[in-house]
């Protein structure tokens, strides 16, 4: 075992296999999983295992560009918002607000996995867009992408996560 570490196999290989773009979805408990998905079930009783600990641990474990949710959460669990502004702050990540409709119909079905959580809460369900580290792809031979450096600093300056709102697909 590796303390401090994803001790759970199914999750450990799935992070392992993301690719820069790659989504995981993390759900509550009552997520409509579609019947084919990939699904990580982590749910063992109402709260157990927690959606916003699960974040937490992601968050630390890889590099996640943007975090697709429902425009909804802002003003109907704003809680839930304040939480979740807090665990990606600092990362480097967007947030990107979609109706819940479109984030259950566009992106549930491109997600390359789906950990369902334990927890009981309203609009608790995250996209967790798979990146790379901004500092480690380029060194002093090389053009770093614009995108990469202004990431970097996004994390060394600790900043809160850009709201963006989706009128497309994602």
């Amino acid at each position: 075992m590796q303390p401090g570490k994803i001790l759970h196999p199914q999750i450990a290989s799935a992070l392992a296999s993301l690719g820069h773009g790659d989504i995981i979805l993390v759900t509550d408990a009552g997520a409509p999983i579609p019947a084919n998905a990939n699904r990580i079930d982590l749910a063992f009783c109402a709260g157990s295992v927690d959606l916003l600990k699960i974040l937490r641990v992601l968050q630390k474990e890889i590099f996640i560009e943007n975090v697709i949710f429902a425009e909804e959460v802002p003003d109907n669990n704003p809680r839930l918002f304040e939480d979740v502004t807090e665990i990606f702050t600092g990362s480097g990540a967007d947030f990107t607000l979609i109706p819940h409709e479109k984030l259950v119909s566009d992106v549930y079905g491109k997600a390359r996995f789906i950990i369902r959580s334990g927890s009981l809460m309203p609009w608790g369900n995250f996209g967790l867009v798979a990146s790379t580290d901004p500092d480690a792809w380029f060194d002093d031979t090389m053009k770093i992408i614009p995108e990469y450096v202004e990431r970097s600093q996004r994390i060394k300056n600790r900043a809160t996560p850009r709201i963006n709102k989706a009128d497309g697909m994602v």
